[in-house]
C-alpha cells in the first residue's frame, strides 16, 4: 500500500473504533465483543508499518 493508502486505512479504522467504543459506552448492544480488540491491532499494525517506512527513508 502507498503512504495515502495507509493514511486513509488509518482514518477509516480509528473512526470504526470510535463508533464501536461509542456505541459500548451509550449502553448499546454488542454484537461481537472482540471487534474492538481487532480493530485496536489493526491500528496497531498500520502504525507500525508507518514508523517501519520512516526507519528505511
Amino acid at each position: 500500500m502507498k503512504d495515502e493508502d495507509l493514511n486513509k486505512k488509518l482514518a477509516d479504522t480509528r473512526l470504526e473504533l470510535m463508533k464501536e467504543k461509542g456505541n459500548v459506552e451509550m449502553g448499546g448492544n454488542v454484537k461481537n465483543p472482540g471487534k474492538i480488540k481487532m480493530i485496536r491491532r489493526d491500528v496497531a499494525r498500520i502504525l507500525t508499518l508507518k514508523k517501519e517506512r520512516e526507519k528505511n527513508r
